[in-house]
């Protein structure tokens, strides 16, 4: 299996310098602290899936400081930014798996575009067929399960899995299952019906897949309003017994 970084060359590389910078320096989606602070306790245990470069999992470390993050980012190129943030950043609340999640375990190709600098299209990466013909550059990854890892690691608790994989999103929840049954974790979302084609899912059948198991559709705004009509979107779904907690005041 293949996890070699492309050649970088003059601009690319500078590209490559300057996320590694930002990813180490800066901390962005600060603004979703209030919004999701109802969701994820201090102790909380979360699966960034598609963590990128990492912004979303050290903010999850710093809402959950008794906690842990569990990192899972298959791409070459955003683990060779996401490891020495990891390293420098993580305080030693972050782990990094670098596999992807589906309905089951194997080895898939990943495609990351190519931009016209040179520079790799990294936050758009993605499994399944995206009709970037040859500008893009592939390889392949491990794919694992959602039970499974929940299985081999014994854990039982699992507060919040955040997901933004480019349609591979319906893959997944077919993967955690056991998990969304027996754990209950808040499940955010980034929910594009053109993207999840790409894996012959859709955004209906991911949206009746979690109502029949009893998960509620919220907004990412403030108070976590309900999210209807049904439409493309970052989608909180929260088990419906958490979200009545919500609705009286409590977590």
């Amino acid at each position: 299996m293949t996890t070699k970084n492309p050649p970088l060359r003059g601009r690319a590389r500078l590209t490559f310098w300057a996320h590694l910078f930002k990813a180490i320096t800066r901390q962005h989606h600060l603004e979703l602290i209030p919004i999701l602070r109802p969701l994820l306790p201090p102790d909380g245990v979360v699966f960034d899936v598609g963590a990128h470069a990492g912004q979303m999992a050290k903010l999850f470390a710093m809402m959950a400081p008794l906690g842990h993050v569990y990192a899972f980012e298959p791409g070459a190129y955003a683990l060779a930014i996401l490891r020495p943030m990891v390293r420098l950043k993580g305080r030693g609340r972050i782990s990094i798996d670098s596999i992807a999640f589906g309905a089951k375990p194997g080895t898939l190709t990943l495609s990351t575009p190519i931009k016209r600098s040179g520079s790799l299209g990294f936050g758009l990466s993605h499994l399944g067929e995206g009709g970037e013909g040859d500008n893009v550059y592939r390889h392949d990854v491990a794919v694992e399960t959602i039970d499974r890892f929940v299985a081999a690691k014994g854990l039982a608790r699992l507060d919040l899995i955040k997901a933004d994989i480019e349609g591979w999103e319906m893959q997944l929840l077919l993967g955690a299952t056991e998990t969304l049954t027996k754990l209950r974790p808040v499940v955010f979302l980034e929910v594009v019906d053109s993207y999840l084609a790409r894996a012959g899912d859709s955004r209906v059948a991911l949206w009746r897949f979690m109502r029949e198991r009893k998960y509620q559709p919220h907004r990412l705004a403030a108070g976590l309003p309900l999210f209807d009509p049904e439409a493309d979107g970052d989608v909180v779904w929260i088990p419906a017994e958490k979200a009545g907690l919500l609705a009286h005041g409590g977590a």
